[in-house]
């Protein structure tokens, strides 16, 4: 099959395209390579993905409407796979506008690509972070998102409807997963495991947010991206028993559903930073800091409905997958 992936530099995308380049699909990624964080990484991911015949990268950005357009009239896709975004929830508070145009203009550029080129499926990234001010555990997606407390997640949850709103009128199947703290090899040096790394083997402390008392949904990066494969193979119907009444906002009567992928278990911030700790054997410098605006103090999937249709569970645990990771940084930076 022919698929888009978006955001095939950024680290979920590098790794879905490449198990998808394994099993013999064509793929054409795609990427604006903005330098949010270090680029170099970024073309270094794309060197593993050149050797494959069937690939085909275009720096391209979301937001170009005409580039876009012409993106999806050339090529035809079977199957969309959408992770391009403006990651990160603090950096939304300093520069909002980058999310406005990556994350909602560039989603309205997929939404019109599938719309006119009879995509048959079309898997696109939500967030975790669409659950806000919900303190109902674990998050499930018969819960309601109403309430982000960042624009990142305000921008997913806009994701959500605007996709809802394709799949009503133009009957275009669409699956949004909410990604859980996704984590690995070739992970993004913003998130906390690529900043606790380097900061404890350059002999700096870390940032510790709310003293500590912080939980997340750690997911490996593995099975992150067997869940994206397995869900883009099950292309959603309409539900026609379906009342926006009654009915649940995880599906519709159009062909839409919603997911949580994660890893269904929370880790405490401080048994993470001991996993770092001893994968690494130093012990961190630690640096205790009050809650972050936009920050949530626990996040935990209810991976039920991800597990009946895709008949798969994590397998990776955060002491195996940190030390995979480390493992990497150790060898990519030679340190």
């Amino acid at each position: 099959m022919k698929y888009l992936v978006t955001g095939a530099a950024g680290f979920i995308g590098f790794f879905t395209s490449r198990r998808l380049l394994d099993a013999g699909h064509q793929v054409v990624g795609i990427d604006n390579m903005n330098d949010y964080y270090e680029v170099q990484l970024k073309r270094d991911r794309l060197k593993e993905l050149e050797p494959f015949e069937h690939f085909n990268f275009l720096q391209l950005d979301l937001a170009d409407r005409e580039g876009m357009a012409e993106l999806f009239k050339e090529h035809k896709f079977d199957i969309v796979i959408h992770l391009a975004a403006q990651a990160g929830v603090r950096y939304s508070l300093d520069n909002p506008f980058a999310y406005a145009d990556s994350n909602m203009v560039g989603h309205l550029s997929v939404l019109e690509g599938c719309r006119h080129n009879n995509v048959k499926h079309l898997v696109y990234a939500s967030s975790s972070s669409v659950y806000g001010l919900n303190s109902k555990m674990p998050f499930s997606t018969e819960d309601s998102v109403d309430h982000p407390v960042s624009l990142y997640a305000a921008t997913k949850k806009a994701n959500e409807l605007m996709s809802h709103t394709y799949s009503h009128l133009y009957d275009i199947p669409t699956s949004g997963l909410r990604f859980f703290t996704v984590y690995g090899p070739w992970g993004r040096p913003d998130m906390a495991l690529f900043k606790f790394t380097k900061a404890i083997l350059n002999g700096e402390p870390i940032d510790i947010y709310n003293d500590g008392n912080l939980a997340r949904d750690f997911t490996y990066i593995d099975d992150i991206v067997e869940g994206i494969l397995r869900v883009a193979k099950n292309i959603p119907t309409k539900n026609t028993e379906w009342k926006a009444e009654e009915g649940s906002p995880k599906d519709s009567s159009a062909p839409y559903r919603v997911y949580n992928i994660g890893n269904g278990s929370p880790v405490q911030l401080m048994d993470f930073v001991k996993a770092i700790e001893d994968a690494i054997g130093i012990e961190a410098k630690k640096n205790f800091m009050p809650m972050q605006p936009g920050d949530v103090y626990k996040t935990w999937a209810d991976t039920e409905d991800l597990e009946k249709v895709t008949s798969h569970k994590p397998q990776v645990t955060v002491s195996k997958g940190v030390q995979k990771f480390v493992n990497w940084y150790r060898n990519y930076y030679k340190v």
